[in-house]
């Protein structure tokens, strides 16, 4: 199978291209290297390459030539510096999909794999001893700077207990970026319906491994860890550190995407499946972080109680669905991705790819 990999010279995407090389498949790799994202401008990846923008409508068209299906990863990743990033996440994330999906449709390419995330629920789920299922609202400033972290019942103001969120649940994006994560499936969703095409989006969880960015506001916290390791500082915990996360080796996301891109085809037509993908065990950002620091012996992390307001407590979802549907499963454990992790070099810096 030929598949166009758009941000595949990226942290995820380059996995990518290696697994689909692994299993027998042509990649072909679209990537603007965006000085954001690629400041040391890497050497092309060893495969089909295109240095091109996913907002360049000529050059989309001229990479999707002669292929079978899109495995969508160009896009600007993190929660970023403050709200004046909006309009480089809607241009990059949402108009670059927009015209990706465009010329999909112009050229007859018919099947698509996008990169998504767990981001879309905000909140993860919630059940409250009094009232059972419940959604939280987001968390105000004045309770998160008294250091009351966990949310509130809407019903009784207790502390509700968290778990795990299946693919029905309502999304609610509480950030920027969670919000353009959801536009890229719903333009999706409307692309698969509008030319009868077939379209997963991988809800992706906390996603680390080597060849993480580092040093940027726009990497995710297992990164900033690992970057304060390496500077000989500990890593700073926000909150309490007891947040709920899933921590998911790249590697195992990258073969994920390759179940994905093989069962596709066979999708019915004109509708887009959603799968979160995940390792399918929780731990706390505090738990990972002592983890990450024994592993690389640097001292210990340090817990501030800063807090970010587009920061969710607890989102941590069940990922039966992809291994029950697509046979796939996570097979890097938690301990042995985190000491791969310590030893891993990283890239210089990320931002906005593709």
């Amino acid at each position: 199978m030929r598949v166009l990999v758009t941000g595949g010279a990226g942290f995820i995407g380059s996995h990518i291209v290696t697994a689909l090389k692994g299993r027998g498949h042509d990649p072909v790799v679209l990537d603007a290297l965006l000085p954001t994202a690629h400041p040391d401008t890497p050497a092309p990846p060893d495969t089909e390459f295109l240095r091109a923008d996913v907002r360049d409508a000529d050059a989309v068209r001229a990479a999707l030539r002669g292929v079978d299906a899109v495995c969508h990863q160009a896009a600007m990743v993190g929660l970023g510096k403050d709200f004046a990033d909006a309009p480089a996440y809607v241009d990059c994330n949402e108009l670059g999909t927009a015209v990706l999906l465009a010329q999909m449709a112009a050229v007859g390419v018919r099947e698509l794999v996008l990169a998504g995330s767990m981001v879309v629920y905000g909140e993860g789920r919630y059940t409250c001893e009094r009232h059972g299922t419940v959604r939280p609202g987001p968390r105000l400033a004045e309770d998160l700077e008294a250091g009351r972290f966990e949310p509130r019942c809407p019903d009784c103001g207790i502390s509700p207990a968290p778990g795990l969120v299946g693919e029905d649940a309502p999304t609610d994006p509480r950030n920027v970026y969670a919000t353009t994560k959801l536009a890229q499936e719903h333009l999706a969703a409307s692309w698969a319906r509008c030319v009868e095409g077939r379209a997963v989006s991988l809800r992706y969880h906390n996603v680390y491994g080597p060849g993480m960015p580092r040093d940027t506001p726009y990497a995710g916290v297992a990164s900033f860890f690992r970057s304060a390791l390496a500077r000989g500082e500990s890593p700073r915990v926000f909150e309490d550190g007891a947040q709920r996360r899933d921590f998911v080796h790249v590697g195992d996301v990258a073969s994920a995407n390759v179940v994905a891109l093989e069962a596709v085809g066979g999708r019915a037509a004109g509708v887009l499946t959603a799968y979160n993908t995940g390792s399918g065990q929780p731990h706390t950002v505090g738990e990972m972080a002592s983890a990450l620091a024994r592993a690389y012996g640097g001292p210990a992390p340090v817990v501030t109680g800063e807090f970010r307001l587009g920061d969710v407590r607890h989102v941590t979802a069940d990922s039966s669905r992809l291994r029950d549907e697509l046979g796939w499963r996570a097979e890097v454990a938690f301990a042995d991705g985190m000491t791969e992790f310590a030893r891993a070099g990283q890239r210089a810096s990320a931002g906005a790819g593709g």
